[in-house]
C-alpha cells in the first residue's frame, strides 16, 4: 500500500466524518469535497454516481411521504400502540417488533418518532425500566431496512447482484434477512429483559422522583394516538400501499410475466477490439447500445425490477392523492419524505467518492485482502460494519461497499447471508432515531454514557449484528445449497 494510497484514503476517511459530524445534507455534500480533492487535486478518474438505486429510492420515499400525508402511518402507530398496551408486561418483546414490522412495511426507520414515546410511557406505567425496551426497539427500527422490499439497501443489493453476474430477487433476499433478522432481535431482546435495575430499586431514579417537580415531569403526561380519529381515507390509503408492495413481490416472484424488449447485448466473452482507433474493452462493450457484427446481438430482455419498483411506486403515490386526500405539500414537509431525500444524498455523494476511491485502487485492494476473502469471504461483514460506523446509511453502505466486494471474487450467497453487517451506525450514538430514544425517555435510563461508547444503544446493537451475520449466513449456506439462491 503506497503512500499516497493511504494520504487518498485519508482523505475519503476525513470526509465521511466530517459529513457525519455535521449530519443530514452534509454527509453527501462533504463526500463531494472529497470527490473534488482526489478528482482535480490527484487527477483520478472519477466513478459513477448510483443513479439506479436513487431512482427508486425517490420512488418509494415519495410513496411513503404521501402515505404519511394521508394519515395512514398514524392508524398503523395506533395498531402498533392498541397490541403494546394490551400486553405491557411483554413490552420489550413487542415494542423491538413494532418498530421492526414499521420499517419493513415503510421502508424507512425515521417512522417509528411517534410510537418511541408511547413504548417509554407504557413502560414507566408498568414500572419496567425503559431503557430495556426502548434500546432494543431503536435497533430494530434499523434493522429492518435489510428486511424492506422498498428499502434502498434491498434494491441495491439486487441491482448490484445483478450487474456482478448474481442474480437475485426480492423474495430471495427476503428469505434470507427476515429470519436472520427477527432471530437477532429475539436474542437481543431477551439480553434486554433483565438489564439495568429495576425502576423502584434504582437509587438514582428514586431520588430523581423525590422531587415533587421531577416526579409530575415523569409521571405527569401520556403519551398516546388512540385519542386520535382516523379517517375512511387513511386506512384506504394504508390498503392502496399494502396493494403496490404486493405487487412488486409478486413481480419479483414471477418475472417471467413482467413485459420483454429488444436490447443489445455484448457477446459473452467478446474480444478486445480496436474500434475508431481506441481500444475498447469487455466492460465497455457491455454499455454499448448499437449493433455491432460480431461484439454485440439483440435479444429479448424482460422489464428489469429497478423499473417495475418505481413505476409501482410513483402509482401508488398517485391513487392516494386521488382517492385519499394526501396533500403532495404535507408530504413535502413530513419527515419521512425529508429524511429520505438526505438519504438520497447522502447516497449520491458517498458511493461516488468511494466508488472513485476504490475503482482506481481496485488491483491494489484485490491484492492486499486477496488471502483473508478467499480463506475468510464472511469477513467482508466487517468492512461492511465498519463503513457502515461512518457513513450512518445501510443503502450507502451497500453501493459503495458491494462492487468491490463482488470484484475481490466473493460469492453472492455470502454477501447475501452478511448483509445485517450493513447496519452499525448504532456504535457511535448519533443518529436521529437514537438521540430521539433518548429525550422520549423522561425517566433518564436511556443514555448516551459518559464514555460515549458506553451507551443503551451498544448491547442490544452488538447482539444483534453478531446473531443476524452468524444465522444469516447458514441460512444463505442452506439456500444455497438447496440451489434456492
Amino acid at each position: 500500500m503506497s503512500l499516497l494510497m493511504i494520504l487518498q484514503l485519508c482523505i475519503v476517511l476525513a470526509a465521511l466524518w466530517l459529513g457525519s459530524r455535521y449530519g443530514s445534507l452534509a454527509l453527501g455534500a462533504i463526500s463531494g469535497i472529497g470527490l473534488a480533492i482526489l478528482v482535480f487535486g490527484f487527477g483520478m478518474k472519477p466513478g459513477s454516481p448510483p443513479t439506479d438505486v436513487i431512482y427508486i429510492i425517490i420512488a418509494a420515499v415519495t410513496c411513503a411521504g404521501i402515505l404519511q400525508a394521508s394519515g395512514g402511518m398514524d392508524w398503523l402507530i395506533q395498531l402498533a400502540e392498541r397490541l403494546l398496551r394490551k400486553h405491557p408486561a411483554r413490552i420489550t418483546f413487542l415494542a423491538p417488533l413494532c418498530t421492526f414490522f414499521l420499517t419493513v412495511l415503510v421502508g424507512t426507520g425515521h417512522v417509528v418518532y411517534t410510537l418511541m414515546p408511547i413504548i417509554c410511557d407504557i413502560s414507566l406505567k408498568k414500572g419496567i425500566r425503559p431503557e430495556r425496551p426502548c434500546g432494543i426497539a431503536s435497533i430494530a427500527s434499523q434493522i429492518g431496512i435489510t428486511c424492506s422490499p422498498i428499502a434502498a439497501a434491498v434494491v441495491a443489493f439486487i441491482t448490484i447482484s445483478g450487474a456482478n453476474g448474481y442474480s437475485i430477487t426480492i423474495p430471495q433476499v427476503l428469505m434470507v434477512t427476515f429470519p436472520a433478522c427477527l432471530l437477532g432481535i429475539f436474542i437481543a431482546s431477551i439480553a434486554s429483559y433483565r438489564r439495568g435495575k429495576d425502576l423502584d430499586k434504582d437509587p438514582e431514579f428514586q431520588k430523581k422522583i423525590a422531587d415533587p417537580v421531577q416526579r409530575e415531569y415523569i409521571y405527569g403526561n401520556t403519551a398516546t394516538t388512540l385519542d386520535k380519529k382516523i379517517a375512511p381515507e387513511s386506512k384506504r390509503a394504508v390498503y392502496i400501499f399494502f396493494a403496490a408492495l404486493l405487487v412488486i413481490v409478486f413481480f419479483a416472484v414471477f418475472q417471467n410475466l413482467l413485459p420483454s424488449y429488444e436490447t443489445v447485448k455484448a457477446i459473452k466473452d467478446a474480444p478486445v477490439m480496436e474500434m475508431l482507433g481506441a481500444t475498447i474493452t469487455p466492460e465497455q462493450l457491455a454499455k454499448i447500445e448499437h449493433k455491432v457484427p460480431g461484439v454485440t446481438e439483440v435479444v429479448m430482455s424482460p422489464l428489469k425490477m429497478n423499473i417495475v419498483i418505481q413505476i409501482v411506486m410513483i402509482s401508488a403515490a398517485a391513487l392516494m392523492i386521488i382517492f385519499c386526500k394526501a396533500s403532495p405539500k404535507k408530504a413535502v414537509s413530513g419527515p419521512v419524505w425529508q429524511s429520505g431525500m438526505v438519504a438520497v444524498v447522502a447516497i449520491y455523494g458517498i458511493a461516488w467518492l468511494a466508488d472513485t476511491y476504490f475503482a482506481n485502487y481496485l488491483s491494489d485492494i484485490q491484492n492486499m485482502l486477496a488471502g483473508m476473502v478467499e480463506q475468510y469471504p464472511w469477513s467482508i461483514a466487517f468492512a461492511f460494519f465498519l463503513v457502515s460506523v461512518l457513513v450512518n446509511s445501510q443503502g450507502a453502505v451497500v453501493v459503495a461497499m458491494l462492487p468491490l466486494a463482488y470484484k475481490l471474487g466473493i460469492d453472492g450467497w455470502i454477501l447475501l447471508g452478511v448483509l445485517p453487517s450493513v447496519y452499525g451506525y448504532f456504535f457511535i450514538p448519533n443518529y436521529p432515531s437514537d438521540i430521539a430514544t433518548v429525550n422520549f425517555d423522561r425517566t433518564g435510563t436511556t443514555v448516551i454514557g459518559k464514555y460515549l461508547l458506553n451507551h443503551s444503544f451498544m448491547m442490544p446493537g452488538l447482539v444483534h449484528t453478531v446473531v443476524a451475520c452468524v444465522s444469516g449466513y447458514l441460512i444463505a449456506y442452506m439456500f444455497h445449497t438447496m440451489g434456492l439462491i
